[in-house]
């Protein structure tokens, strides 16, 4: 039983966080159409596949909120989807799932990507700002010169060692079962190949109304051109990038070649500085993820 308050709600302490499975992603979908935000089913499913996904159960029916945990070893983790519906806002269902997310990290670095909405909370929870990502989405219109970096070519099969490797080095973080899920629904990977041995990749899969690209691992700006204007040459529909802010040539790259910024994000951190070679990822899988 709920205990009702004075608003004629469940008490928000009242409400339990449970553990979801895939049978609850229609009502993970219908929350996100309550926020405004698109029902991103292939995103859902990955996000159930490689993470922990945690609800609040809404009485009425559906689900009064969600958050993902997802965990690359021990020490580092990816939190995200932290959705509290309309009628239940400003009852501290966000926060409840935060502390129960972060306790299930332990003694982990956490890392988001938080809107403007949601880093007061964050900061309370101890997460501070360590940089920003700029999203742009368009119609890519690549250059000839943008092709012109050597030893780029469409992915092999033989090559998924070669760039869970990569990931793994850019990432700080064992990720090899994400990068190998997310081999199986891209639409395109592409690879910078040198003297016989992959250097960078980037791949590509499709979301409701566009195409991410992401992620793009990469020792240079140019070669990270080079992989996103290979991907995007094969694909129909608009492109998001998500790129870091610290990223100025690419970011007025993509915005020259019909990518105009569309929003900003904040990349706050829990726990300590986030592992790996990160200069080196230009793109994320997704903002979700990392």
């Amino acid at each position: 039983m709920y205990v009702i308050d004075s608003t004629g709600r469940p008490s928000a302490t009242d409400m339990p966080v449970r553990r979801l499975g895939l049978g609850d992603l229609r009502d993970c979908l219908l929350l996100a159409i309550d926020r405004q935000w698109l029902p991103e089913e292939a995103k859902w499913r990955l996000l159930f596949e490689v993470g922990e996904v945690y609800g609040i159960d809404d009485p009425c029916g559906g689900l009064a909120g969600t958050v993902v945990l997802a965990r690359y070893g021990r020490d580092l983790g990816a939190v995200s989807m932290v959705l509290v519906a309309t009628r239940y806002g400003r009852m501290g269902l966000g926060r409840r799932l935060m502390l129960h997310v972060l306790d299930r990290a332990g003694d982990a670095t956490v890392f988001l990507s938080a809107t403007e909405y949601g880093r007061g909370l964050y900061q309370k929870l101890g997460f501070r700002a360590v940089g920003e990502i700029v999203t742009h989405i368009g119609h890519l219109r690549p250059e000839p010169e943008d092709f012109k970096h050597d030893g780029l070519r469409p992915a092999r099969d033989a090559d998924l060692a070669a760039i869970r490797g990569l990931d793994a080095h850019a990432s700080g973080a064992p990720r090899a079962d994400l990068i190998t899920r997310l081999s199986s629904i891209a639409e395109q990977t592409r690879v910078a190949e040198r003297g016989g041995e992959v250097v960078g990749f980037g791949a590509a899969w499709r979301n409701v109304d566009n195409v991410v690209v992401g992620p793009v691992i990469a020792d240079s700006t140019a070669m990270a051109r080079g992989l996103i204007a290979g991907l995007a040459s094969e694909l129909h529909g608009p492109v998001r990038l998500d790129l870091g802010a610290g990223e100025a040539g690419l970011s007025g790259w993509a915005a020259a070649r019909g990518m105009p910024p569309a929003f900003t994000t904040t990349l706050m951190t829990r726990g300590g500085p986030l592992p790996g070679a990160r200069a080196r990822i230009y793109a994320p899988v997704m903002l979700a993820l990392g």
